[in-house]
C-alpha cells in the first residue's frame, strides 16, 4: 500500500529544499515577520523583562508592591491574548511568561521582607489635653 503525503509533510519537504535566503524572505513576508506588530510588539515588551531583572538587585523595602502586582496581572492577560490571537504569537507569549516569572519573584521578595517587619506602633493623635 502506498501512503499519500500529508499537506504538512509536503510543506516541510518543500521548506527543506529552500535556501536560507529564501526561508528568510518567506519569514519576513509572513504574518508574524518583522514587518508586523506581531514581531515588534514583543521585541519592545522585552524591556519590561529587562527592567524586572534590574529590580532583582533592588532592596526589598524599595519594591513597589502595587506596581509589581499590576505587572503580574498585565503579563497574565497578555499571555492569554498571545495564545488566543491568530496567528498565535509565541514571541509575545514567551516575553510575558518571562516577565510574569520575574515579577512574581520580585513580589515574593517584597512579601518576605514585609511579613518579617514588626507591626507598626500607632501614634496617638495630637489633641487637646484632658
Amino acid at each position: 500500500l502506498r501512503q499519500t503525503a500529508t499537506p504538512v509533510a509536503m510543506a516541510m519537504a518543500a521548506k527543506a529544499q529552500m535556501s536560507f535566503g529564501q526561508r528568510l524572505g518567506s519569514w519576513a513576508a509572513s504574518p508574524t515577520g518583522p514587518k508586523t506588530t506581531h514581531f515588534w510588539g514583543p521585541v519592545a515588551n522585552w524591556g519590561f523583562v529587562l527592567a524586572g531583572l534590574v529590580d532583582v538587585n533592588k532592596p526589598a523595602e524599595k519594591i513597589s508592591p502595587n506596581m509589581t502586582g499590576v505587572m503580574c496581572v498585565y503579563s497574565m492577560l497578555f499571555m492569554r491574548f498571545a495564545w488566543q490571537v491568530q496567528p498565535r504569537n509565541y514571541l509575545l507569549l514567551a516575553c510575558h511568561a518571562c516577565n510574569e516569572t520575574v515579577q512574581l519573584y520580585t513580589f515574593g521578595r517584597w512579601y518576605s521582607w514585609y511579613s518579617s517587619q514588626p507591626p507598626a506602633i500607632e501614634a496617638k493623635p495630637a489633641g487637646k489635653a484632658a
